[in-house]
């Protein structure tokens, strides 16, 4: 281990040290800490002044971790899944959510890039593009214990090419859906035996995705009114010829049930709609067959009506035609938290601030900060048991629970403490603070991120 690098986080990341040669492993620790430690950019040369190698010969090996080093970001993903898992969801159903990202870069050497919406600048009356790269991201939506509330925790990450990146090289452009039903699939495939839920926003409601991966994991999505909902097919009669029949009668469109007034209601309260605390609600749901030239998906559909008229009617759907209506709901408002994982990264962690420009380096740079979310809301659980975290707020503008800048805040803490108190072998003395971790706490403080 670096002398650089504190003990406690060699311990946290020993999990994941099978996947690494020795020698990359040593490099790996020194990156982490120092993403941890750096603010501002997370570029590799800002993790090594915040470590304290700026001047160190060798330097180029630590790029060489990200751009050639040999090992599985697939199988690292894999390890803090089933980490994140024993620590919140060590019973009952497993719910992720998944969502796409836009990575804000420019440069013509990063070849996968394309131009896209921005959904972060972009509202329904102003349309706003950015060259950048798409991210599919898997988020386990768990309750973390000393937050109060639901989290959306990041396990893995894909790069979804453009369109033109697929096109220069004579390949098929695989499509966001293509590229959810590969990772919602390699998920369940990674948590045997568990009932895993996926919860995912309108533009994964692709009739073919449901179709292929409703086998294996059950899907919940937004559903438009106007979809065409049919019975299922009668049974067949003895002696009839031609093809069997697919799909039955069809039965009247959600937009139709809301204008009904024969349409059965139940009064429902959920908690977290919309950030609510509780909500009374409307809802209406029932089977039927989803169909599109050429598939059929059974689905149940969820009708939700906001009875004070502050919320448009919306529908929802769910492969599992046996799911509660309310559960239904529930698990899909957890999604939620999924854009706010997106906006504490990009403002804690530094996402899009990475400057690497080769293939691997960007498929692994990502993913990585993305993952150290989760591993910093892992080691906050740790470290709360031994010592309460609480928010840290001003008397005009209160916080009734911690954020991911607290859990951030004391991982930082406990990386300062260990090499302060590594001079004081006496913790009854007072801590001898050393030039180099003084230089460094110094550069945080009079330096602009």
């Amino acid at each position: 281990m670096p002398a650089s690098v504190p003990e406690v986080l060699a311990a946290w990341m020993q999990p994941f040290a099978v996947y690494f040669t020795t020698a990359v492993w040593r490099h790996v620790l020194v990156l982490v800490a120092g993403a941890l430690l750096a603010p501002g950019r997370r570029t590799v040369t800002a993790t090594l002044r915040i470590m304290g190698l700026d001047q160190a010969p060798g330097f180029a090996v630590y790029h060489r971790v990200l751009s050639l080093g040999r090992w599985s970001s697939r199988a690292v993903a894999h390890r803090l899944l089933l980490l994140l898992v024993a620590a919140f969801v060590p019973t009952g159903p497993v719910v992720v959510g998944i969502d796409d990202t836009i990575e804000r870069r420019w440069g013509a050497k990063i070849k996968a890039r394309g131009i896209y919406r921005d959904p972060v600048r972009s509202s329904h009356g102003h349309f706003v593009k950015a060259s950048g790269l798409r991210w599919l991201c898997v988020m386990l939506l768990a309750p973390v214990p000393w937050a109060g509330c639901v989290w959306a925790l990041p396990f893995l990450s894909v790069l979804a090419p453009s369109e033109r990146y697929a096109t220069e090289r004579g390949q098929r452009h695989k499509r966001l859906t293509d590229w959810a039903r590969q990772v919602l699939l390699q998920t369940a495939r990674w948590l045997p035996g568990r009932r895993v839920i996926a919860v995912m926003d309108s533009s994964f409601s692709a009739i073919e995705l449901l179709r292929d991966a409703g086998r294996h994991l059950c899907l919940i999505s937004r559903l438009r009114l106007d979809a065409g909902l049919y019975a299922p097919a009668p049974p067949r009669k003895p002696g009839t010829r031609g093809r069997p029949r697919v799909k039955g009668a069809r039965q009247p469109s959600l937009k139709q049930r809301l204008a009904n007034p024969a349409t059965r209601w139940h009064r429902v309260s959920l908690n977290g709609w919309y950030g609510r605390t509780e909500q009374r609600l409307h809802i209406a749901s029932g089977t039927a067959l989803w169909h599109h030239p050429g598939t059929c998906v059974p689905i149940r559909w969820v009708l939700v009506r906001d009875p004070s008229g502050e919320k448009e009617p919306q529908a929802f759907l769910c492969t599992d035609l046996d799911a509660d209506p309310v559960d239904v709901l529930r698990w899909f408002v957890r999604r939620w938290r999924v854009e706010t994982t997106f906006e504490e990264a990009r403002r804690h962690l530094g996402l899009e601030t990475q400057r690497q420009w080769s293939d691997l380096a960007i498929l692994r740079t990502t993913p990585t900060l993305l993952g150290l979310f989760s591993l910093v809301t892992l080691w906050a659980t740790q470290l709360d048991a031994a010592q309460r975290l609480l928010p840290e707020c001003v008397r005009w503008y209160p916080k009734h629970a911690p954020t991911f800048s607290d859990a951030l805040a004391l991982v930082r803490r406990e990386l300062w403490i260990s090499p302060i108190f590594a001079g004081s072998p006496d913790y009854r003395d007072a801590p001898k603070l050393s030039a180099d971790v003084l230089n460094r706490l110094l550069l945080i403080a009079c330096r602009p991120p």
